[in-house]
């Protein structure tokens, strides 16, 4: 009996060893002038279009929909667009190419059978005849397949009243550190580090071109963004439990939600590992 305890105190213990601890990075982002908030997107608008950005997401999802409010064809030039990072302008068109595949196969088996008769003594010394069937099966397989492969757009057309989601990039993926913020923080030592435009880390904007009629009329826009709020939160700050319902019929278990889920926020997640590090 003492035995099994103290298996069971040492499996504990190595259990509780392995526990990992969750914790998020929350980023609050402040927006251009010419974007404004609605319910759960951030939205642009001009005369012949309007494009509305959702950054939630882990590392930040910069990607935008562009919907063409017009009654012509608009035709978005990414070659003359570009996400520009902390002064780095990035290309939407890169001149790429790319495939499809489709395989498809078939397998069957095809076999022959014979018998002949043996005859011989059996374990009672006794003379006995019997068949003894050979069998010979062949497998087959047969498959075919084709690639289709197409270059990337230089320019996007989309017809009046539809629109096209174009995403190519993330705003950061690394932890950032600062002596303002604790790394591995409880729930009193949550802090929040505020910027300005001016000394923001993470400065970036969507560098857009459309035209409606002809190429030569080149309309552009840009959409700017920076950072304006950094905060650390273990995971039992930054979700909250609830128990869902549909139809009026309530589920069995509850359901887990980000506390702090924003249109123009981000988060990146990470685990505590071994370093000492307070920041």
């Amino acid at each position: 009996m003492k035995k099994l305890l103290f298996i069971g105190a040492v499996v504990t213990l190595l259990t509780s060893c392995n526990v990992t601890s969750n914790y998020y990075q929350i980023y609050k982002t402040n927006t251009s002038d010419n974007i404004v908030k609605k319910g759960d997107l951030l939205v642009f608008e001009d005369e012949n279009c309007s494009v509305t950005y959702n950054l939630w997401n882990e590392g930040g999802n910069v990607g935008f929909n562009i919907y063409n409010k017009s009654n012509k064809n608009l035709y978005l030039n990414l070659e003359e667009s570009f996400f520009v990072f902390n002064g780095i302008a990035n290309n939407y068109y890169k001149n790429r190419v790319f495939s499809n595949s489709v395989n498809s196969g078939a397998t069957y088996s095809t076999g022959v059978m014979a018998s002949k008769s043996v005859t011989g003594y059996n374990f009672l010394n006794l003379l006995q005849t019997n068949k003894v069937a050979v069998s010979n099966n062949t497998g087959i397989v047969n498959s075919s397949g084709y690639s289709v492969s197409y270059n990337e757009e230089k320019i996007v057309s989309i017809p009046p009243k539809t629109s096209k989601y174009i995403v190519e990039y993330s705003i950061n993926n690394s932890l950032y550190r600062d002596c303002d913020l604790y790394k591995y923080p409880t729930k009193k030592q949550i802090n929040t580090k505020s910027f300005t435009k001016s000394d923001s880390p993470f400065v970036f904007s969507n560098k857009i071109s459309y035209y409606i009629d002809t190429p030569d009329k080149l309309i552009k826009f840009d959409n700017s963004f920076f950072v304006s709020e950094i905060a650390n939160y273990p995971e039992s700050e930054a979700f909250y439990s609830k128990t869902d319902e549909n139809c009026g019929q309530k589920s069995m278990s509850k359901s887990y939600y980000f506390n702090y889920k924003s249109p123009d926020k981000f988060y990146v997640k990470y685990v505590k590992g071994q370093d000492s590090w307070k920041n």
